[in-house]
């Protein structure tokens, strides 16, 4: 398995026979180097979407009608995009789950919220949601973009990840602080990895906070397009 971050909350995924492209913001992204786009989207054969703000639905679009691949998340956004945009879409729900490559994918709950930009201002676009995907003797949980929730407890209970992909960027989500309490609280993680941090000057810059909270924890501060094997 590889786990590759392409900034902000922007992963590739690679997994059973799956390369999974999480929250895919490229164009724009200051923590993203434009020339390394061809080799982030290289084999892709799934993108899924967190929730439907810009920093994570990017390039969702135009890499799923270049590459022809599918994208998974919430049904509400997936069936707009579907009936709008002319994609192949995996609309599902919290609670459910989908095969990708082999890669099992469930949906689970987040604390945020999810909108897209119209002409008017935000407009609705589906619950915001995190997933569990297992494969490879591992389970990794992807928080998306939320605070504490008490329902992280059943999730730990029931899913039992070994991997965390963090939000901890503090101001729109959890922050390191926050981050290392619902690791420690409600999973049992062997492996963390924070997210949606660095890239702008109001989000938190470094990882020592998370790193502090969890010791006995594996926590790996991620660069941009260096590959995690695990």
């Amino acid at each position: 398995m590889k786990i590759t971050w392409l900034g902000h909350s922007g992963f590739r995924i690679e997994i059973e026979k799956a390369v999974i492209l999480l929250d895919p913001w490229l164009t724009g992204n200051p923590s993203f180097p434009a020339d390394r786009r061809d080799a982030a989207l290289k084999g892709a054969t799934h993108i899924l979407v967190t929730h439907g703000h810009g920093d994570h639905t990017g390039d969702t679009l135009s890499i799923a009608k270049a590459a022809k691949i599918p994208v998974a998340g919430i049904y509400d956004l997936i069936s707009y995009w579907e009936a709008h945009e002319g994609i192949a879409g995996i609309g599902f729900n919290k609670g459910g789950t989908v095969d990708m490559g082999g890669a099992s994918v469930t949906m689970v709950p987040a604390q945020h919220s999810s909108s897209m930009e119209g002409a008017h201002g935000p407009v609705y676009a589906g619950h915001e949601a995190g997933y569990m995907i297992s494969g490879e003797g591992h389970t990794i949980y992807v928080s998306g973009d939320t605070t504490i929730m008490a329902d992280m407890g059943w999730m730990g209970e029931y899913h039992t990840p070994d991997i965390g992909i963090l939000c901890a960027g503090g101001y729109f989500t959890m922050d390191m602080k926050m981050a290392a309490y619902a690791a420690k609280k409600y999973f049992d993680f062997k492996t963390v990895i924070p997210c949606h941090y660095k890239t702008f000057p109001l989000l938190e810059q470094s990882a020592d906070e998370l790193k502090a909270g969890l010791p006995g924890v594996t926590v790996i501060e991620p660069e941009v397009m260096s590959p995690i094997t695990i």
